[in-house]
């Protein structure tokens, strides 16, 4: 939805800065292209008369944080805001979820809908400190050249939006001890990720990239949901040596087959099972009211050690008995210094 903030969010009733006025010229038109810029009137979603209702995307940070500046303003009508990515939420008749959650819109009182930089307008004519913009808007041509504004912003939304997101709080509660913890898990998720990319940028056997393709699908979401817990300042700044660890980790054994590959992850996953059964331990030695606030984040380790062990198991599986000979050794040599060598990363990720 949103249009560009401020890197710091401004005080009530403070004037918007001109990197604000981009982001509002830009983000006032929408991830979607071409939705008109005025609607028939519409019933309310949830609005009383003579109120302006903001309808948002409440999933998106850079959304949430503007939203958050607008509520604290004054306004000179009644606003309601609703959270058009919550399923409760009610919306306009004759509107998609969708619809709305591509754009930016203003469900006006008479229950017309503004939307992208008109909608914006609307709502910054009522605002103190964001008056003169809707002023602005009003001289011939402007409010259309938002418009452009806002779709050449689509281009850089999602950056926006995945950098808006690492530095917002963690969702669950995480106990100051397993600070560091968290963040050897975020380094360790990081390097299984690019483990699987260094084995599909290498590997020729269909069954290898079949098996490499799923865990990356989990990997990711992994990641993902470790980084929720882990804002921006509080992550390893060892991150580009992880990623081409992790890279070789998968693209060595890749060239040298199947059974290499599917050691590898097994060594792996070996030590990713005890260093996850670790904190579990630790969360469960918490004291009362402590190990209660971190019972979510205990779930959510969990469920990732339970994926961990799945994967291990599989490439075992699919390893088979340890070959002998010479070619036994090595891959023995191999997997054991994985093994050491994911122990260290977590020693170093924990302070770096």
């Amino acid at each position: 939805m949103t249009m560009p903030q401020p890197p710091a969010p401004a005080e009530a009733g403070t004037q918007p800065t001109s990197t604000g006025v981009a982001h509002a010229a830009a983000h006032a038109a929408s991830r979607a292209a071409a939705h008109p810029a005025t609607q028939a009137p519409a019933q309310a979603a949830t609005c009383g008369e003579g109120t302006l209702t903001v309808l948002y995307d409440g999933a998106c940070p850079l959304c949430r944080r503007e939203i958050a500046l607008y509520r604290d303003l004054p306004a000179q009508q009644p606003l309601a805001f609703v959270d058009v990515s919550d399923a409760a939420s009610a919306l306009p008749a004759g509107t998609e979820r969708a619809q709305l959650l591509a754009r930016f819109h203003v469900q006006q009182a008479d229950g017309r809908l503004a939307s992208g930089a008109r909608g914006f307008v609307a709502l910054w004519a009522v605002l103190p400190g964001w008056r003169w913009l809707a002023r602005l808007a009003a001289l011939p041509g402007a409010t259309p050249l938002m418009e452009l504004a806002y779709r050449g912003f689509l281009h850089l939304r999602p950056w926006m939006q995945r950098t808006a997101a690492a530095f917002e709080p963690a969702t669950l509660h995480v106990p100051p001890a397993l600070v560091a913890e968290m963040r050897s898990n975020h380094a360790g998720e990081t390097g299984a990720v690019w483990i699987y990319r260094g084995v599909l940028l290498l590997a020729r056997d269909a069954g290898v990239r079949r098996f490499a393709e799923a865990h990356l699908a989990t990997e990711k979401e992994h990641l993902r949901l470790v980084s929720r817990q882990l804002p921006w300042p509080q992550r390893s700044r060892l991150l580009p040596a992880w990623r081409v660890a992790g890279f070789l980790t998968g693209a060595l054994p890749a060239l040298a087959g199947p059974r290499a590959v599917y050691a590898t992850i097994a060594a792996v996953e070996t030590f990713v099972d005890q260093h996850y059964q670790q904190q579990l331990d630790q969360i469960d030695q918490l004291p009362a009211a402590e190990r209660e606030a971190a019972a979510p984040l205990r779930a959510l380790l969990a469920q990732c050690q339970a994926d961990e062990c799945h994967h291990r198991d599989e490439a075992a599986a699919l390893r088979g008995p340890s070959p002998g000979g010479l070619g036994g050794a090595v891959l023995r040599a191999w997997c054991a210094m994985v093994g050491s060598g994911s122990a260290a990363a977590v020693v170093l990720a924990r302070k770096f």
